[in-house]
């Protein structure tokens, strides 16, 4: 059915005249007369009767009516949906408890305006794939350099999350102030649920090969809850948990966050979207993480190479990857 001949079709209902609709429409009457025909031989049914009082609509009519004028509605929601800055911008993150979602969290007080939703897909292949078919329109991941992104996909680091250790109250380390990673040589660090290939496990396979780390991903994942249970109960048991991840636990539990320094682990996050995303929520997402990324990397951090196919901080908000915007002042935080 075309909505054209549908859109005529309530217009002549409403002004009662093909001429008036025609003027509203801005076509001519023949053109009105044409769609109309085309919608009565469509539906087998005539839907004006002409008289005294100009074009009025049948008793068939007079009940397509509300079903056409619900359908030209549903047609304007389809494409305001989808309309620049319409569509809620959707964007993952490793998960809900990571330093990206606080990002987000800022992003989302500095521009309330901006529909958000933000989602956790399980590893970076699934979540750049997402990106590649547009059904998110971007990720925070580790990229690792020898990594191939598709054609079309961007990729710019943004933020490096360092790492605590976390320990029980049995353990060796519990009383220690800090640590370092050749300290830690020879410690059972538990990391459950691991998956051989996603990009986490890539990244702590990395950190234990430099170091010489025992690193132990064998158990099911039972989530944080589980996972602070054991450690708390443990002389032996420690993780790795970002330095600002805000966790909760038992009194009883007693668990310990010890900084690891010399060089202290960090978490290397990237921002990866596609190069022809032109929604508007994501030209400022990525303008408001420009104005917040040191332009060069902290000297105490260790991160494994990262692959960015955005060259500096700047290019996050370069005109040519991007149609251009305003540039903005600076963005409170």
């Amino acid at each position: 059915m075309e909505l054209d001949a549908v859109r005529t079709f309530v217009a002549a209902a409403r002004l009662g005249s093909f001429q008036e609709a025609a003027t509203e429409l801005a076509i001519t009457q023949q053109a009105v007369s044409k769609r109309i025909a085309a919608l009565e031989r469509e539906l087998d049914v005539r839907l004006f009767t002409r008289g005294a009082r100009g074009a009025q609509p049948s008793i068939d009519g007079q009940a397509f009516l509300p079903h056409a004028t619900a359908l030209l509605q549903a047609a304007e929601r389809a494409v305001a949906s989808v309309r620049p800055g319409s569509r809620t911008l959707r964007v993952d993150v490793i998960t809900m408890k990571s330093q990206p979602k606080m990002l987000l969290r800022g992003f989302h007080e500095a521009h309330p305006d901006v529909g958000l939703d933000v989602v956790t897909l399980f590893d970076g292949d699934s979540a750049i794939a997402a990106v590649q078919a547009g059904t998110i329109d971007a990720t925070f991941r580790y990229v690792a350099r020898d990594r191939r992104l598709p054609a079309g996909v961007e990729a710019a680091r943004v933020l490096d999350e360092p790492l605590d250790l976390m320990v029980g109250p049995r353990h060796a380390l519990a009383t220690a102030r800090s640590t370092t990673l050749a300290r830690l040589a020879g410690h059972r660090i538990w990391i459950p649920g691991i998956v051989p290939g996603v990009e986490w496990g890539v990244y702590y396979e990395r950190l234990a090969a430099e170091f010489g780390l025992a690193i132990d991903s064998v158990g099911p994942n039972f989530g944080t809850d589980h996972l602070m249970d054991v450690i708390a109960g443990s002389s032996d048991v420690a993780t790795f948990l970002g330095d600002r991840t805000r966790l909760a636990w038992p009194a009883g539990h007693d668990l310990r966050r010890i900084p690891v320094l010399d060089p202290t682990p960090a978490y290397p996050h990237s921002l990866v979207w596609r190069s022809d995303n032109r929604h508007p929520g994501l030209r400022a997402l990525r303008r408001h993480l420009a104005a917040r990324r040191a332009p060069d990397r902290d000297d105490r951090f260790w991160t494994p190479e990262t692959l960015d196919t955005v060259d500096s901080v700047d290019a996050l908000d370069r005109p040519d990857t991007v149609d251009a915007w305003d540039r903005p002042g600076t963005v409170d935080a």
